[in-house]
């Protein structure tokens, strides 16, 4: 007999295609349609502040899925087109193209959008947000022709792209309100690290100190700091974070706070509605609390999770945040989840830039970073995971190897 079941999945980028895959890989016999508003087919994005702005890598090479993966798989993907009403109730939605489409499960993963510089001046020519393959396409053709480029915001958006354009051979000003690079995700004393490594690579680095006006005729000619001073850039990124595209959840009356709220299955308020990738606020089994995480490798495992449970048996969603950052020579993996309060110890050289931060509350691991350490990812996920109190002094030592750490949980 015929499945007449259909699961809709709204948004094509990396979490999307990726619960299409794992409901087609997991057995699914139904119908998947995947809708996404882009032209082009799914990509994933962290290319775009590396390889691809830099000009190394071309376009195609960010694809999620090869081009007939999706009509191998039966997958209906509608590009260049989005969801403009979703009746969770009735089972519809309503596409901006005029189709309707029935569903019996739905994946929400609709992503983020780049936060918008409120200021004078934000709406000048030479204003740059980079968050698809266009933007960085745009991007690297202005900062190719640049005389100086000022990056607004030293999260992790605007540290690789001042990287990936001082790799360009640009002068590069860097702007950021708080006292560090990465202040609220790493803390100050790592923070400092990144500061120093900019500096090393000739960034002008403006921190402490906020944006209060941009200048220009047409284009962007100044840029004003919040203590008056005045710098030239004649372009501008900015990078001061993102917001989870929630106006479709909320319309549709999903429970929604800082993200659409689900539960350990990643499924919504609604049953069978779930939601995938940086939308996403779900409850976290080892952190006992909601996490909404808006790297790459949360859309991978994440979306495919979804599209798993989404064929009717659900698992709870339980890996640890992880992401990774590549800038200048420096390379990074971070995995778990730390507060702002958790303290840090180094083990390492951390004037060598290659070491292990990890971050702890009362030597209950919490987070860690290895900075130009690698495989040792799954020894660190072992080490949060027994989320047992450690000595301290015993993690630092070099000598002491990871594993000891992480074999209390096995």
């Amino acid at each position: 007999m015929q499945n007449t079941q259909t699961l809709l999945i709204i948004g094509a980028g990396l979490a999307g295609a990726k619960a299409a895959e794992a409901a087609r890989s997991r057995g699914y016999e139904g119908r998947i349609v995947l809708v996404g508003e882009e032209s082009r087919p799914p990509y994933e994005r962290p290319p775009l502040s590396k390889a691809v702005l830099r000009g190394e890598a071309d376009t195609e090479s960010s694809r999620v899925h090869d081009s007939g993966y999706y009509a191998e798989n039966s997958v209906e993907l509608l590009t260049g087109d989005q969801v403009e009403d979703l009746d969770v109730g009735g089972r519809r939605a309503r596409l901006a193209g005029g189709d309707t489409i029935g569903f019996d499960t739905a994946i929400l993963a609709t992503g983020a959008t780049p936060r918008r510089l409120e200021l004078p001046g934000a709406s000048l020519d030479g204003v740059h947000y980079l968050r698809t393959v266009d933007d960085s396409a745009r991007l690297h053709k202005a900062i190719t022709g640049a005389g100086r480029v000022a990056v607004i915001g030293a999260g992790w958006i605007g540290s690789e792209v001042a990287a990936s354009a001082r790799q360009m051979g640009a002068e590069v000003l860097l702007v950021e309100p708080s006292p560090v690079p990465l202040h609220r995700v790493l803390g100050p004393q790592v923070g400092t690290m990144f500061s120093q490594l900019h500096a090393d690579q000739g960034v002008d680095l403006r921190l402490g100190v906020g944006v209060s006006e941009l200048r220009g005729g047409q284009s962007v000619e100044q840029v004003v700091l919040a203590d008056g001073r005045v710098e030239t850039a004649d372009v501008v990124v900015a990078g001061i974070g993102v917001l989870p595209r929630l106006e479709l959840a909320i319309a549709a009356g999903l429970t929604v706070d800082n993200g659409v709220v689900v539960n350990e299955n990643l499924q919504t308020s609604v049953p069978g509605v779930y939601a995938a990738g940086d939308i996403a606020s779900a409850w976290h089994p080892h952190y006992q609390r909601h996490l909404r995480v808006e790297h790459w490798a949360n859309a991978l495992n994440q979306g495919a999770a979804a599209g798993a449970n989404a064929t009717g048996k659900p698992e709870p969603y339980t890996r640890l945040p992880y992401f990774f950052s590549d800038q200048y020579d420096l390379g990074l993996e971070y995995v778990g989840y730390a507060a702002p309060d958790d303290q840090v110890v180094i083990r390492g050289d951390f004037a060598a830039r290659e070491f292990i931060a990890f971050y702890h509350r009362e030597g209950v691991v919490t987070a860690a970073m290895n900075v130009n350490v690698w495989d040792v990812v799954e020894e660190l996920r072992a080490i949060i995971a027994a989320a047992l109190p450690l000595d301290v002094t015993r993690l630092t030592d070099p000598d002491v190897p990871l594993a000891e750490f992480g074999s209390a949980q096995r």
